[in-house]
């Protein structure tokens, strides 16, 4: 199958952040359909003070804070790891400031790796911390930005808190991007009752795990009807059947993240499952799927 030019065996990648290469122990890296990195600055963060995770009903609210080594180390040190693993290798850039972006494309450029994916929910400082990912204009900035500087596939990993998936999506089409990636986790918190204090050491997190799948299956459904580019499905994903919803709403791969916390071997699981799942369903593969959801027997609202 074809995603953004890239040749993938199979439509499953974990999610930016939820994967390293020290998994190779544990599971055959090679029969992923791709691998996505976690996002590389330009420079080298710590993250966020603890506590970074806790648990939710039917998920987890995580508040990393996205550590990074900087371009540079990262280049000499961790994505020569990656490069052993095998599949397609996608590296998610991101950026504190537009020129941040640019810079890390530039350091990464011309090393072997087939995508990139542009994670433009990061908070913006040039703006007051806002996601550049909430403004159509800033999303082009960067996605036009980025593609001057690379002819390498770009995925644009989107956030859900907008108004409309579907007018950021159709900004990043409209700069330069190949696919684009829907969604990054939505914003919650946790509260201790006792000390009345958030849980988490800063203060919110991002909310991710299967109570977020309808949610993110409905900004999928949407981002695929207004875009021509692929969209790649993210939120939630936890088995085949997830898998094969995100396809039928139209997207044209997955990622799975918050799954391989509890079951590092969940992605193979799902890869396995998913060749079962699509004999059972009547097509060969799973491409089959992507964009074949049947209108609603009866219209309603929501």
């Amino acid at each position: 199958m074809t995603v953004a030019g890239l040749t993938l065996t199979n439509p499953v990648m974990p999610a930016s952040g939820c994967f390293g290469p020290e998994l190779a122990p544990l599971i055959p890296l090679e029969r992923l359909g791709a691998l996505v990195t976690k996002t590389v600055f330009a420079e080298k963060r710590s993250g966020n003070p603890a506590h970074r995770l806790t648990e939710t009903s039917n998920g987890m609210l995580n508040s990393v804070g996205i550590p990074s080594p900087g371009s540079d180390a990262f280049r000499d040190g961790l994505l020569r790891r990656y490069q052993q693993a095998g599949p397609p290798l996608i590296v998610s850039v991101g950026g504190l400031f537009t020129e941040e972006y640019y810079a890390v494309t530039e350091a990464l450029a011309g090393e072997e790796i087939a995508a990139f994916e542009v994670n433009v929910s990061c908070p913006n400082l040039e703006h007051g911390g806002l996601a550049i990912g909430t403004s159509p204009p800033m999303i082009e900035t960067v996605v036009s930005g980025v593609r001057a500087r690379t002819d390498k596939p770009l995925l644009i990993k989107l956030t859900p808190s907008v108004n409309s998936i579907a007018e950021v999506a159709k900004a990043a089409e409209y700069a330069g991007a190949d696919a684009v990636t829907v969604c990054n986790s939505f914003t919650g918190m946790r509260i201790d009752a006792r000390t009345r204090r958030p849980v988490l050491g800063n203060g919110v997190g991002g909310l991710t795990g299967p109570a977020i799948k309808p949610l993110a299956l409905r900004l999928v459904h949407e981002a695929a009807q207004a875009v021509r580019i692929p969209v790649v499905g993210c939120g939630g994903i936890n088995t085949a059947e997830d898998v094969a919803e995100f396809l039928i709403a139209g997207a044209t791969a997955v990622q799975v993240g918050t799954a391989t916390f509890t079951r590092p071997y969940a992605m193979v699981e799902i890869i396995d499952d998913l060749a079962r799942l699509c004999r059972e369903l009547g097509v060969s593969q799973a491409s089959e799927l992507t964009g074949t959801l049947a209108p609603s027997l009866t219209p309603g609202r929501s």
